[in-house]
């Protein structure tokens, strides 16, 4: 789920290398065998003194109820832990609660593990769940929305809770797991930006603001948690903007993991005796189209948009080898709404041109096409090169994730805007977010479209929830409200010492490791 700061990042070795370098690598489970470099794997239960991560930038938020990229949660997903939890599959899975079951379509049953400490040694209990739904509800969150169906928190006793939803929410496992972080009594959300107390894995310790934030290990984290076991002793995250500043400390060893690596610098790390992966996460890049907007109200525009790139092309060249052209939004078979038989368009910039002709808008369409800081500006100047090639004059405007995230909805705002978007296990957050007709941060409307996605938001059969995604990508497909560019790839340089850290589908960068999988 990110916006664009709902967003993406990876490992990289090609799947030989990789295997020669280690063994087995489950890419699409996200969890696999990393060695050390030399095929040894470390010692099981060695705990490193300290970790240095280097993440593309600062986070947006560490609030729980305003994080919204990997980025954030890399940090929070340390510090809090959730009820449930994304399995490798995708699949919903307890984490701190003992079991998670679905009484009836409209109730959700959360009983918690017994022996669950905050890390100011308070008690984990239900009230926790009370807390930190009232906390995403009280906040400026732009995903409050998605829990405001909540119309009650019943505490049955002490480790027991029961969410009863105003009306069926199949959608809401995935959202506690990104958003219902557990938090303490009396943990505001100005505490939470300063000095967070939850009960995952590391326990924070320090930020200096803009450059880096210090965590330390939970000791009280030693039960069979689904996240693993802490790595390091303390773990420092530190904000490095640039992917060759990343590389460069990877091979002087002040860094042991970086991530948001490019595919044309994994080399580079290989290069310094480091282990470099790429794996596939839950996510795409897309790029939104604003059909309230003219002359892209015309759905033949809009697939002219798509017909006029070719994607394989730009992805292969600037991306990833591993990127593929997809026909909808969702990647692969772990998102619920992946359509596995929908062709996507092709590179056919003639069709392109006839379709603007058609619409009476065959030369000299203006637009603007938004991006971030921390996006590929040579992709976007790609991109802008192929459209206008077909009629269209792009400029490109980069603005920061403040801008970015506070203008979804604007009509002023520019009517193209290139976005990463993950995990998508479940699909209702980006539909209902930016594709239903009355969406938080939609300027699409689609009376098909937007009853399919309140059709599938209420259907609690799973395989019926999935048909009717099915049936909304074809629409989608044929309305063409974005560009479906590629699946998203995360690169990462890892040294020797964290070795048996793995990559996550959701594309968290947490510094643990799961016994089982060495």
């Amino acid at each position: 789920m990110t916006l664009s700061r709902w967003h993406d990042p990876h490992l990289d070795v090609t799947r030989r290398d990789f295997a020669k370098i280690a063994g087995a690598f489950g890419a699409m489970a996200g969890i696999g065998r990393i060695g050390a470099i030399s095929g040894q794997t470390p010692e099981v239960g060695a705990t490193l003194d300290e970790l240095t991560i280097d993440l593309s930038g600062a986070p947006e938020s560490i609030v729980p109820a305003l994080a919204y990229s990997p980025r954030d949660w890399s940090i929070v997903h340390s510090i809090y832990d959730s009820p449930v939890g994304f399995a490798p599959d995708g699949s919903i899975q307890p984490l701190a609660a003992h079991s998670f079951s679905a009484v009836d379509d409209r109730t959700y049953e959360i009983v918690l593990r017994e022996g669950l400490l905050f890390h100011d040694g308070s008690p984990v209990t239900s009230a926790a769940i009370s807390r930190s739904v009232a906390s995403i509800l009280e906040s400026e969150s732009d995903v409050s929305g998605l829990f405001s169906g909540i119309a009650d928190v019943i505490e049955e006793d002490e480790l027991t809770v029961r969410l009863v939803s105003a009306e069926p929410a199949p959608w809401l496992p995935a959202q506690l797991a990104v958003w219902l972080l557990l938090i303490p009594e009396g943990h505001s959300a100005d505490r939470a930006a300063t000095n967070p107390v939850g009960s995952g894995p590391y326990q924070f310790e320090s930020q200096d603001q803009g450059d880096s934030i210090t965590l330390v290990r939970n000791p009280d984290y030693t039960w069979d948690s689904p996240k693993g076991i802490p790595i390091a002793e303390r773990v420092v995250y530190r904000f490095v903007p640039e992917s060759a500043t990343r590389v460069a400390n990877l091979s002087t060893g002040t860094s042991d993991l970086i991530t948001e690596i490019p595919s044309d610098q994994l080399e580079a790390v290989r290069d310094a005796g480091a282990i470099a992966v790429e794996d596939p996460i839950v996510g795409s890049a897309f790029i939104r189209i604003a059909s309230d907007a003219p002359p892209f109200d015309d759905p033949r525009v809009r697939q002219a948009l798509n017909y006029a790139l070719d994607v394989r092309a730009i992805a292969e060249a600037l991306v990833s080898p591993e990127a593929r052209r997809l026909a909808s939004l969702f990647p692969d078979q772990r998102s619920l709404a992946f359509h596995p038989d929908l062709e996507p368009y092709a590179y056919d910039p003639e069709r392109a041109r006839t379709l603007l002709v058609e619409a009476g808008v065959s030369e000299g369409i203006e637009a603007e096409l938004e991006i971030t800081t921390a996006a590929r500006v040579d992709v976007a100047e790609a991109i802008a090169a192929q459209l206008g090639e077909a009629g269209f004059s792009i400029t490109i405007k980069v603005s920061d994730y403040t801008e970015f995230n506070a203008t979804w909805s604007e009509p002023a705002a520019p009517a193209l805007r290139m976005v990463t978007w993950s995990p998508l296990y479940d699909p209702h957050t980006l539909l209902s977010l930016v594709f239903a007709g009355e969406g938080f941060l939609s300027r699409y409307s689609n009376a098909d479209a937007s009853g399919l996605i309140d059709e599938a938001a209420a259907e609690s059969d799973p395989g019926e929830r999935a048909a009717l995604y099915r049936e909304l990508a074809n629409v989608m497909l044929d309305d063409a409200p974005a560009i479906y560019l590629w699946n998203l790839t995360s690169g990462y340089g890892v040294s020797e010492e964290a070795s048996h850290w793995r990559p996550r589908g959701d594309a968290y960068v947490i510094p643990t490791y799961i016994e089982d999988a060495l």
